[in-house]
């Protein structure tokens, strides 16, 4: 399968072509590019997928889908990733699918042993996280939530686990001194776009729709102090 991966969920920009039949070299990964960034995501990608298209030697005609991250992470982020990626699919006729945030982070070390829960979070602000709990084997033993840090740090207590995610540091903190320590803490601010691309290579189609995974309301809400009153 060859397939390009999308995420502009979070604090980078970031594309790569994937051809499964080429594992051996580097992954399968053709080319790949990610750019550090916050805002900006909407004028920074479609160059950078060029770029990475033309990097990969292969067009859009060669594609066998188009996966994007849906979140949870940055409002903005996400509907311009998705945006993105249903325009393409829908003007090349190539089938789009969704894959988590959470599941990208931790994705490298699933399967890795039978030992250790992968606990991810993503910073959600106000001391709130994005949280879902793995098991070593990658099997959900905590849905995705919008959960306080407090709630976070008690996941990762229970046992040793890897911690994985932007908030990855801040649960570490919080278990300083009465918790177990942490396996791992991979507390990278953006998801690595290579498991992006593998995840989204093995995910069925009908059951990854690109649709954004907020798991909480905006925080810009209507004023309605400000509205105009009826005639």
């Amino acid at each position: 399968m060859r397939l390009l991966a999308i995420d502009t969920a979070l604090a980078a920009c970031s594309a790569a072509v994937l051809d499964t039949a080429h594992r051996a070299l580097n992954g399968g990964i053709l080319a790949s590019e990610s750019l550090p960034m916050i805002r900006g995501h909407a004028e920074a990608l479609i160059p950078l997928v060029a770029r990475v298209m033309k990097a990969s030697g292969l067009a859009f005609a060669d594609l066998d889908r188009i996966v994007v991250t849906t979140g949870p992470g940055s409002f903005t982020g996400l509907r311009v990733g998705i945006a993105a990626a249903r325009g393409l699919g829908l003007a090349t006729e190539i089938p789009v699918v969704g894959v988590s945030t959470l599941s990208a982070y931790a994705a490298p070390y699933l399967g890795v042993d039978n030992k250790y829960p992968v606990v991810a979070a993503i910073d959600a602000r106000h001391a709130h996280v994005y949280l879902q709990v793995f098991a070593p084997s990658g099997r959900t033993l905590m849905a995705p939530r919008l959960a306080a840090l407090s709630e976070a740090v008690r996941a990762a207590s229970d046992a040793p686990a890897r911690l994985v995610g932007s908030a990855a540091q801040a649960v570490a903190d919080g278990l300083s001194g009465s918790g177990p320590a942490p396996v791992t803490i991979d507390s990278r601010d953006a998801t690595d776009i290579g498991w992006v691309a593998q995840i989204g290579a093995v995910v069925p189609e009908t059951s990854a729709p690109p649709k954004p995974q907020y798991l909480r309301a905006p925080d810009a809400q209507p004023q309605n102090a400000a509205s105009l009153p009826r005639r």
